[in-house]
Order: structure tokens, then sequence, then C-alpha cells
């Protein structure tokens, strides 16, 4: 446990008010088959100075599952800590390991925790668009619950430019990809501490994977693994033996400071900043003294190009500009999302389709990537084999687009996320201020969910094509209605949506395709009809999908999915026709999904 951390005359950072193991700790949340929801602060119990001198330290916190009883966590762990000469701040990592034969368990999240002094941390930042003054712990106790025990209304807060607004850890979550530095400043004396994650290598679930930050606490957090915006899917689950090991970290925590005479306070998040990009320079690191830690001349790299065909937008092959393009595991096509026990590494294209992943640890590994603007997940068909210090360049990659004809009409933007369409305004009293001034992520207000009974208190959502437009009329998320029962509660029914779309040719005996693709998924059922709203059976469902919970965590995204659904032209009219989409399971206000892009492709021989 860090139970101290001295700097800048202040004789601890952290809240020396807790307990000694509820300060700086590593944590791990598991399961056994008979006890789910294991909480375990990973205590030591062997400790070892793997290196002392002028220059370097380094200490090792061990605990081996042999050495304990079976009720225990069946792993080996290795928590290491270094401190650097002239480096302000220090850096952790971990080896979590299972040996061959060991219990089944299920293992969910993984992290690291900072819980800092209070009196002295108050402004968090986690990019340069999203920081502000935060509340207290005892503002949160003293506020009004809301519908999940992480969502409170401060009523009566320290700061009063607070009062009246929602506090919710999952406002500040972020993607693993944009998520490399953030912390707390201490306006007096001015003081900031951060948390920088140099690679997102150890991460789970790829770049696109959102976790948790900082947040009220004042607490800061490194997540290594969760199964947030993801579901149970995400989780490590071990069985019949399986041996594993993999390292976690290094991360840094950075400590910084500010001299009376300096001005802006806000400098300590400029400074951190750049400390960031010098923490990714150097990685991986040179120092870390763990014969399990990769060194660089222990990976390789691995380079090459990818472009598009889409016969029905170029005859020509399309640039995959910006595309996202990682190695992990092998697997099955778009994998990568639910893998959680390997090492992932990505990268993204030039303007030109090409790509350098650099720093990979040696291994086997499939090649996955994913294009803005075009649906679907590419996979390369042969394994990429790296071994240390190799080059390895692949041939010009083609991924062909999913496609089976022209494209009648489209809703959205084929990105992953919802963001495109239209996000109300909060309630007024369930604001954050910050994504009042920060536009742009006003999806993470509190409470959207029950801005669509508001919008749409009798009749679900009607969507005419050619006449509606996406960004303002089609709802971010399709989220049940609330009605209120006879004891004055709110009831939740389902929801059905419909696109009106009209066909001056049809040929009925051809088959049509709609291209469906979810952003998120939570305990939901869709299922699509065409021209009958109450037929004995959908033409399409989903079947129950889903358990990223992003519609209540902010997220506008969770897993990814995509539907190709066959169409026979027999159910298409000419003139007006209408498609229903039904979310059918109600009871909660967060079973629900959100799409990414929907489109109804022609038959093939109409090219």
């Amino acid at each position: 446990m860090v139970t101290g951390i001295q700097y800048n005359g202040i004789e601890n950072l952290l809240e020396d008010e807790n307990e000694d193991d509820n300060r700086g700790y590593w944590d791990i949340v598991w399961n056994k088959p008979d006890k789910p929801g294991i909480f375990d602060k990973l205590h030591a119990t062997d400790f070892n100075v793997i290196m002392a001198d002028e220059n370097q330290v380094e200490l090792s916190f061990k605990r081996t599952w042999d050495s304990l009883n079976n009720s225990h966590l069946s792993m080996n762990i290795d928590k290491r800590f270094i401190i650097i000469r002239g480096s302000s701040g220090f850096y952790s990592y971990g080896i979590l390991e299972r040996l061959e034969g060991w219990p089944n368990i299920d293992v969910y999240q993984g992290r690291i925790v900072f819980k800092l002094k209070e009196e002295l941390f108050q402004y968090m930042a986690i990019s340069d668009e999203r920081q502000r003054i935060m509340p207290t712990a005892q503002d949160r106790e003293m506020g009004q619950k809301l519908d999940y025990p992480e969502a409170v209304l401060l009523t009566n807060p320290t700061n009063s430019f607070i009062k009246g607004e929602v506090d919710d850890k999952y406002q500040y979550s972020c993607e693993n990809k944009d998520n490399r530095v953030h912390g707390w400043i201490s306006p007096n004396p001015r003081t900031g501490f951060w948390m920088i994650t140099p690679t997102d290598e150890f991460r789970t679930g790829g770049p696109l994977k959102q976790d948790l930050t900082s947040h009220t606490g004042p607490v800061n957090l490194n997540m290594f693994f969760s199964t947030h915006y993801a579901g149970e899917s995400l989780g490590l689950k071990f069985r019949d033996g399986e041996p594993w090991k993999k390292v976690f970290g290094p991360v840094f925590t950075y400590l910084n400071s500010l001299s009376p005479d300096e001005l802006d306070t806000l400098t300590l998040w400029t400074d951190a900043k750049e400390q960031m990009f010098i923490e990714t320079e150097n990685w991986p690191y040179n120092f870390p003294l763990s014969e399990d830690f990769v060194r660089s001349d222990q990976r390789g790299i691995v380079t090459g190009r990818l472009l598009v065909r889409d016969s029905y937008e170029s005859d020509k092959l399309i640039t995959a500009n910006s595309a996202f393009i990682g190695l992990a595991a092998p697997g099955d096509v778009g994998s990568w999302q639910m893998e959680n026990k390997g090492y992932q590494f990505w990268t993204q294209t030039d303007t030109e389709g090409y790509f350098l992943i650099n720093n990979v640890i040696t291994g086997n590994y499939s090649l996955y990537a994913w294009i803005p603007g075009f649906i679907g997940d590419y996979m390369h068909d042969a394994y990429i084999n790296v071994n240390p210090g190799s080059r390895t360049r692949v041939e010009t990659l083609v991924y062909d687009a999913p496609r089976n004809g022209p494209t009648l009409w489209e809703i959205g933007i084929p990105e992953r996320t919802a963001s495109e369409f239209f996000i109300p305004d909060a309630q007024p009293r369930l604001l954050n201020q910050l994504y009042v001034v920060n536009n742009a992520e006003r999806f993470r207000q509190y409470g959207l969910w029950d801005r669509y009974t508001e919008i749409y208190p009798d009749d679900d959502l009607v969507f005419t094509v050619g006449l509606s437009n996406y960004q303002t009329d089609w709802f971010f998320a399709h989220v049940n209605r609330y009605i209120y029962n006879d004891d004055g509660n709110k009831t939740y029914v389902p929801t059905t949506w419909q696109v009106l779309f009209d066909l001056d040719d049809i040929d009925q005996s051809a088959n049509y395709t709609l291209q469906l693709a979810l952003a998120s998924a939570n305990d939901a059922e869709l299922q699509v009809q065409f021209n009958d709203a109450e037929p004995d059976a959908p033409h399409y469902t989903t079947g129950l999908i889903g358990k990223d919970n992003a519609i209540a965590r902010h997220g506008i995204h969770g897993l990814y999915r995509l539907y190709t659904i066959n169409v026979p032209g027999s159910l298409l009219v000419f003139g007006t026709n209408v498609m229903y989409l039904k979310q059918t399971r109600s009871e909660r206000p967060w079973r629900g999904i959100m799409y990414d892009y929907i489109r109804l492709e022609g038959p093939p021989e109409s090219y």
C-alpha cells in the first residue's frame, strides 16, 4: 500500500484520514463459482528491494497463491514501484500470473487507485475541454441521490458555484486511445497530481474501450481492465487450469508544482501534458528490472497499407484514411473488442492508407482494422508472427466493405458512435455545467434517457427519408418511454420507431439488404418489420443483446454490432413504405440501443 507521498512541502498528498490500505493501492474484483463480487486489495506477503543505488530504486511487493488458502484469488501478484533520480514522480507496474491447473475464476476489474487529500485537491483535469472545480465527498453525502448511487444532485455543496449540478463519476469516462493523462490540482500550495499512461498495449478491449479516469473523492485512477461499457463478455474467465501471465504498466504518477511568482495555475496541466508526451516517446522504458517486462530490442515492427473496395462507391480502390489498424490475439472478425488476456497494438493509417505499428511484443497475432465511413470490420486472413527485432511488411491489404447493392437511403455516419444524432439539452435541474460549455460532449449530461418521453410524450419517433434530418430528428438512443402508474412511480414501456421511405421502382422477386449497425446495446432486443406494424412474428430480431450500459453511463457507444438483414422485395410496396424498429425489452430506462448507421440497399442487378 502507498500510505503517504511527500512533495512540495506537503507532508502527505494522500488522504491520511483514511486507513492505511485506503490511500494508494491496487485492487482486483473477481468471482469464484460460489462467491461473486470479491474485492481484493492485493495485500502483499513478501517484500524485496530489487535495486537501490544513487540513481534508481525498484521495490517488489509479492503475494503467491500457494502461500494462501484456496479462498483467495488464484494468482501470483508482483507489484513494483520505481523511483528514478531527477524524475518528479514514481512508476508502478505489476505482473499477474496463473500457473497451469489452478482453480476456475472470473476477473472483472484491475486498477491502481490514489485517494488524494480532500482539503488540497479541488480542481480536476482530464483533457483541455474537460476540467473543473469538483465537489467534496461530503457534498455528495448531503446531496440528493438520483437513479443510481453514482449520480448525486448537489443540493448544498461547500462551493455554491456548483450548487444544483449533477456529480456522476461516469461523466468523466474516456476512451483508451484518449486516456493518456488526467489528475488533480491543489490551488494552495499549487501542486499537481497526475496519472500518465504511456501506452494502451496492456489495456483490454482495444482503443475504443471506455473506462473511468478521475472523479470526486478526490480519486485518481488507472484502469487496466474492467467490464465498463462492455459487460461480462470483457471479463477474464479462466477455465480448465489455464495458465496466464501479463505485465500491466509501468504507468507514471507525476507530481508538479508552481512557484509563487508564476501566475497561471493551469500551467500545471500544460506541464503534465508535456510530460505525457515525454513518457510516450520513451516507451517502452529501459529501466524496469522484471524479466517479464519486454524491452524495445525484444519487440518488432509491422508496416503496410490498407485500401477499401466498394464498387458501388468507386470503380477504383479507396484509400483507407485514418483507419484504426491493430494487432491482437488471433480470433474472429471484430473479436478485438472482447479480447482481454493478451496485449494489443494499434495505430491509425495516414491519408494514403499506410500504417506502422511499432513496439510489438513477440508473438502471433491477427491483424484487425475498421475504417471511419465504412461499416464492418476487417481481419487479415493470415497471422502476423512478430519476432525480436523483426520488421514485417504485409502486402497491400484490401477491405471488401459489406455491400450487396446500391444505396437507396441511409441514416447516420458509419463511425461506431451515435454522436451525430440528436442529443437533447439536459433537464435544467440536472445539469453538469461542464457539458453546457463543452457542447461537443453534451451526451455526457445526466438523465438524457428520460428526455425521449418529454419530447415524444404520446407517439414514437417517425423519420421520413428525404425530409427528416438525422442530426435533429433521430434521437441518439432508442430507449423506453415512461408512464406513471397508480402509485405515481415511473413505469417503462417499449417503443417503436418508424422510418418512412418512398420507392418508385421495386423488383418484388429480388432481395434487398438492410445494413444495421449498432453503437450500443443494453439488455435490448430490436425487432425489424416492413409495412406491417403488428405481424405474427417480426421479419428480423436481434434476440436479447448487450450489457454495455452506455446509455446510463453517458458513453455514446459501447460494443459495435453489425447486422446484414435480407429483405425480400415482396415485403416492399410501390410508393411509401414503413420500416418499424421496435425495442421490445422494457422495465428499466436503460434497456435500449444506440444506432451507428442504417442503410437500405437495392438488389445487385439494379446497379
